[in-house]
């Protein structure tokens, strides 16, 4: 009878028992003492605390903290791993437990789990990312997904095949554990780290280093909501370290400010794009070594603060809106116990500027006579087979490394220049390219409604669609621009720091409310040196208009430019957001539409 208690009932009467045990040793008066209850301890102690400070407040805790609380999804694993063997879909709650161990079930949309792995810096061996690929044979739907967090998803895993994957994960040296839920995610870091003439600082231990920290203290799991960290090195390829809660930034500081001159950490905290904010910076610089003990500072002020009755609100962002940067880094060094550095920006060399096709096409590395290769892959998408030859590539031709970037693509890595023909040749052999294009090399899609309940639209479907358009009507465009389709407020594609953005909407077709798959748009979103959240321009527009809107937006801007050197964003700030959107209302395509 006792499996059919919760283990937060077990736990109840294990400490009844106990109360009725001391009472016995103690003559009875070990009960009505009135006294408080006991202290929490273990690793859970510090969320407890929170989660009860909230409810003594009058507070009521949401769903998932309950969750939390009444089986600590760890602790639930074997049960979890038990009922998934026979097949069952797992109920809303156990859904939510499967998260810890990187499975979210995405019924209704796909009825089967999707694994997010945990890759620090994005950065895998041959036969680890051949390995994936053997997974998702055996235990997917045959493809992979490279992520915006430079990271690897696969999905159609049936319930009786999700122990099995992630034991499969820790065969090839890989895990999932902690990658989604309210914890913190897939550590970023500058692709081209160690490779690049012109970072700082190589980012590759920073963030295995931090990986490692996390996911080896328990207490760092179960936060108030995600969590993303990011490390940049200076290089010349963007990480978007602005849009994650919190952000390294190496930098250069010059003599004569209060600090020893040399290569720093600049802190930057608060940024969640979605919810249209940017990480800001806080004026403190770190030792590259102190990363990690600042980064657990914040989080478990975080941990402590952070709302758990609204998820809408919940993330650290909104901690930060309500007390101010000064009182909640004033609190991380208490949790320290010592001041932080500060330096003025005028002590500081400014950012060197990125480039937005260097994650595409054939790059010289810092190392002579080496090279990094970045290829598209269409809105991250690779079967299987594609991945094996691509990992066959990377030990042939490279050094036996596969770079994923936040921008959906991989790069090859140690290719010598006797063999760079070759890696181009190979990669067109299985229908991907090597070669920077103006609409394919920055679009990012996010999964959309083919395999997330969220989303209001096909985003990747749609993306490849909008490519296709552009390509045909617009083979003019010689320069980068970043298209990002989102589906959902969530911004998992990052639609606001977007040249042009789009983020899925339900538009109204008839009177009686019939809707179907559509978009808002934005434009001049920024990032890197040029950080921008965009400005909306249109609502409710049909997804079979997307193409067209997109080509009236780039066909304005190459008729109006001053010349190639100036930016799709810069081009949007000279002329306005609402003058944009006039003038290409006025484009032929829209017009004979309108």
């Amino acid at each position: 009878m006792a499996e059919d208690f919760n283990a937060e009932q077990k736990r109840y009467l294990e400490g009844f028992a106990s109360g009725v045990a001391a009472a016995r040793l103690t003559g009875g008066l070990a009960i009505g003492q009135g006294g408080p209850p006991p202290e929490p301890t273990g690793p859970d102690a510090i969320h407890i605390k929170a989660q009860d400070a909230t409810v003594k407040a009058g507070g009521k805790l949401c769903e998932q903290e309950k969750w939390k609380r009444a089986e600590n999804p760890f602790e639930g694993h074997n049960r979890l791993k038990v009922e998934a063997a026979t097949g069952k879909a797992p109920k809303p709650e156990d859904n939510f437990r499967w998260r810890y161990h990187g499975l979210f079930w995405v019924a209704p949309n796909q009825t089967s789990f999707m694994a997010r792995l945990r890759i620090p810096n994005g950065i895998l061996h041959h036969w680890q990312f051949s390995g994936v690929a053997d997974l998702a044979d055996a235990h997917g739907g045959g493809f992979v997904h490279v992520t915006t967090r430079a990271n690897l998803q696969v999905r159609h895993i049936a319930p009786e095949h999700a122990q099995p994957f992630l034991d499969g994960l820790v065969d090839i040296g890989l895990t999932a554990r902690g990658s989604g839920a309210d914890n913190i995610r897939n550590v970023t870091g500058s692709p081209t780290a160690g490779i690049d003439h012109q970072e700082l600082l190589d980012t590759r231990p920073l963030a295995k280093s931090w990986n490692n920290w996390i996911i080896n203290d328990q207490s760092l799991y179960g936060l108030p909501r995600k969590f993303n960290v990011a490390f940049d090195g200076g290089g010349i390829v963007a990480v978007l370290e602005e849009t994650n809660d919190i952000g390294f930034q190496a930098i250069e500081v010059l003599e004569g400010a209060s600090v020893t001159p040399g290569v720093w950490m600049r802190l930057v905290l608060g940024g969640i794009s979605g919810h249209r904010d940017l990480a800001r910076d806080t004026g403190i610089v770190l030792k590259p070594e102190d990363c990690n003990k600042v980064s657990d500072a914040i989080i478990r002020v975080f941990i402590e603060n952070g709302d758990r009755t609204n998820r809408n609100k919940s993330r650290m962002k909104y901690v930060l809106d309500a007390w101010g940067f000064d009182k909640y880094l004033a609190a991380v060094e208490e949790k320290l116990g010592y001041k932080l550095d500060r330096v003025d920006p005028a002590h500081v060399v400014p950012r060197k500027a990125t480039d937005r096709f260097a994650h595409v096409g054939v790059h010289a590395q810092v190392q002579p006579g080496l090279n990094w290769i970045g290829v598209i892959l269409p809105v991250g998408k690779i079967m299987s087979d594609q991945v094996r030859e691509l990992a066959r590539i990377a030990q042939e031709c490279g050094d036996g490394q596969i770079r994923m970037t936040v921008w959906q693509n991989l790069l090859f890595s140690g290719v010598p220049d006797v063999k760079v023909a070759e890696v181009e040749a190979r990669v067109a052999a299985l229908g991907l390219t090597t070669k920077a294009a103006g609409i394919r090399s920055g679009l990012v899609a996010c999964t959309g409604s083919n395999g997330c309940k969220f989303a209001a639209a096909d985003t990747k479907g749609d993306a490849m669609i909008i490519a296709g358009h552009v390509e045909a009507t617009l083979p003019e465009l010689d320069v980068p621009v970043n298209v990002h389709i989102t589906g959902c407020h969530h911004s998992c594609a990052q639609h606001y720091i977007g040249d042009i953005g789009l983020i899925g909407a339900k538009v109204v077709v008839s009177e009686e409310g019939d809707t179907v798959p559509g978009y808002d748009v934005v434009v001049g979103g920024g990032f890197a040196e040029n950080p921008k959240i965009g400005t909306g321009i249109w609502t409710a527009i049909k997804a079979e208009d997307a193409p067209s809107r997109v080509e009236a937006l780039l066909r304005t801007y190459l008729a109006r430019r001053t010349g190639p050197e100036e930016s799709f964003q810069t081009f949007t700030a000279r002329t306005g957001p609402e003058a944009l959107r006039d003038l290409a209302e006025e484009q032929p395509a829209l017009k004979a539409a309108a």
